[in-house]
């Protein structure tokens, strides 16, 4: 199960649990539950407030809303464990899951991964001459992400203030791209950081960390090619076909960093949806990146290495993130060059 998966199925416990008579008539069934990554030292992997709103529909207590639905839970394919912490919080453990599975759905579904099944094509957006660079960016970059879960609201309020510089003289100084960035990687309310750092070519710039690191990821594809070998989802540390053990370098950690990430990815576009908050897609990236960068020294064989299962999946990994970071880019309007 995906955090994704884990959403709409919360979802679905509440709305059976309504059917069957379990909470009661007219009790609120929310379209989208919202489930977040538990903090640090927090219970289980993910955790849902959905009790507390369900209860307030109907004059509830919490607790018993998410006894309710802990009970129809428990059992769920992809669950490990469900419990309740405080006055109503749902916690949940989730079912180890193969890397393979998780990488052949991101390499399936291309940039479009994480998109609802109803999502809508961001249409051509006209504006005012008025209508200054940050609001633009702002409001076109929540537009796109709230149609890739299927809201088309056009009318997404941003509140973001205007650049304390004229527009023109941002993007001439900068480019469209990297001002996009700066404007997008923080909160409506804050002010956007402009100067030499942004333009700087070294992974301290995150705008450069996170487009350089889908370019190493189309350069790990091409280096595979020349070696004659694919992609093939499967374990990073798989052994070869004749059952030898896998390339003597191990996968770093950043291996099951990297598929916690590309498995919460959906989250974080819903999140940024429900938030009208492109930012937290801009921290995603940055973090995704960061990962993908330090686990690209293990992807290609070294040395006398031929290539094998283990070497395959790593690519297939590789290619997952970069697919992940290209879709994120284009949903903040910002181009992912193949070569950087």
């Amino acid at each position: 199960m995906t955090p994704a998966d884990l959403s709409s199925t919360v979802a679905r416990a509440v709305r059976r649990a309504v059917e069957d008579g379990e909470l009661p008539a007219g009790t609120g069934v929310p379209e989208r539950v919202v489930v977040e990554r538990t903090r640090p030292g927090g219970v289980g992997d993910y955790a849902t407030p959905v009790a507390f709103q369900v209860a307030k529909t109907v004059g509830s207590a919490p607790r018993h809303v998410a006894d309710v639905l802990a009970r129809r839970l428990a059992g769920e394919p992809g669950l490990d464990r469900v419990e309740i912490t405080g006055a109503g919080f749902l916690n949940f453990t989730l079912a180890p899951r193969g890397a393979a599975g998780l990488v052949a759905e991101v390499l399936s579904r291309g940039t479009r991964y994480g998109y609802a099944d109803d999502a809508v094509e961001a249409g051509p957006f006209c504006w005012a001459p008025t209508a200054g660079f940050r609001q633009r960016a702002v409001h076109e970059a929540v537009v796109r992400i709230l149609r890739s879960q299927g809201d088309g609201d056009d009318g997404a309020p941003t509140g973001a203030a205007p650049v304390a510089r004229r527009d023109g003289d941002v993007v001439a100084a900068y480019g469209r791209d990297a001002a996009t960035w700066a404007v997008l990687a923080v909160p409506a309310r804050e002010t956007p950081q402009f100067g030499p750092p942004l333009l700087v070519q070294d992974e301290s710039s995150e705008f450069f960390l996170v487009r350089y690191a889908h370019a190493r990821a189309k350069a790990l594809g091409r280096g595979a090619a020349r070696l004659g070998f694919h992609t093939e989802p499967g374990e990073v540390d798989a052994p070869d076909a004749a059952g030898a053990p896998g390339p003597a370098a191990p996968a770093p950690d950043a291996a099951p960093a990297l598929l916690r990430l590309l498995a919460e990815y959906p989250l974080v576009l819903e999140a940024a949806a429900h938030r009208r908050a492109p930012e937290r897609l801009v921290r995603f990236l940055v973090a995704l990146a960061d990962e993908l960068l330090d686990f690209q020294h293990c992807v290609l064989p070294q040395g006398d290495e031929k290539p094998s299962a283990a070497h395959r999946a790593r690519l297939a990994l590789a290619e997952a993130a970069g697919t992940v970071l290209a879709g994120g880019l284009a949903l903040l309007g910002i181009d992912a060059p193949d070569c950087l």
